[in-house]
């Protein structure tokens, strides 16, 4: 009985081994590694802009400020009624109150309180931005604080350029291989990295009679959206 025992645990060893050892062959060492990357470029034209402006109102009694920011900010959504707007393309960002201090003799003296509110608006038509701008400078607006040029489906631009990246990356791998006589056998690791650049106007001077018939469009031009994504890759070699 003993030896059956032994017999049994032998033959299941040698079973065994040839699996694991089958495993460790399966894991390719440092020096049966390429690292290469690649880049994926897409530039499209935006079809999207974002616009962020703000309202910002001064007085000496803090609900006096708010009072006169409110009356501003109602005016700018009333003049964006008029562009006839998606219903969630106007959002409010932030609603501020603050107090301003005079400095003098090293005494702190309250000047009187600053209420900002900050309103982003989504524009679905690119060539309507200058008319937008004038128009809510022309309601009230004291800051233009951001014109963001994007794309409405930026994800599909995303996956264009991960692709080409991913392309160029296995091109790289398998010309470094064949520079030492080898070849790529499968790839083993994949990282990417991206970002979205668009053209960023610079910001037009405020008028408070913008929408006079005899001042022009604040002129904005907008230049191609850039999505660039980066894949680095590990590819064994054999």
């Amino acid at each position: 009985m003993r030896h059956s025992l032994l017999s049994v645990l032998f033959l299941t060893g040698l079973i065994a081994t040839p699996a694991a050892a089958q495993t460790t062959m399966a894991q390719p060492s440092a020096h049966d590694i390429v690292i290469a990357s690649g880049e994926g470029v897409i530039k499209r034209a935006p079809d999207q802009v974002f616009v962020t402006v703000a309202a910002e109102a001064r007085s000496r009694q803090p609900n006096a400020a708010q009072g006169q920011n409110a009356r501003v900010a109602t005016a700018i959504r009333a003049r964006l009624e008029t562009f006839a707007l998606a219903a969630d393309a106007v959002r409010t960002m932030s609603i501020e109150m603050q107090p301003e201090f005079d400095w003098a003799d090293g005494k702190q003296t309250l000047r009187g309180y600053l209420a900002t509110n900050v309103i982003e608006i989504r524009l679905d038509d690119v060539t309507k931005v200058g008319e937008v701008l004038d128009a809510v400078i022309a309601a009230g607006a004291t800051r233009i604080t951001g014109v963001r040029f994007t794309l409405e489906d930026l994800p599909r631009h995303q996956q264009e350029a991960l692709t080409l990246a991913s392309a160029a990356a296995l091109a790289r791998a398998r010309a470094m291989a064949e520079g030492v006589s080898r070849a790529v056998d499968r790839v083993v690791r994949l990282e990417e990295s991206g970002s979205v650049e668009g053209p960023r106007p610079p910001m037009p001077m405020m008028r408070a009679m913008a929408a006079q018939a005899d001042v022009p469009v604040t002129p904005v031009t907008a230049g191609d959206v850039e999505v660039r994504v980066t894949v680095t890759l590990h590819a064994s070699l054999r």
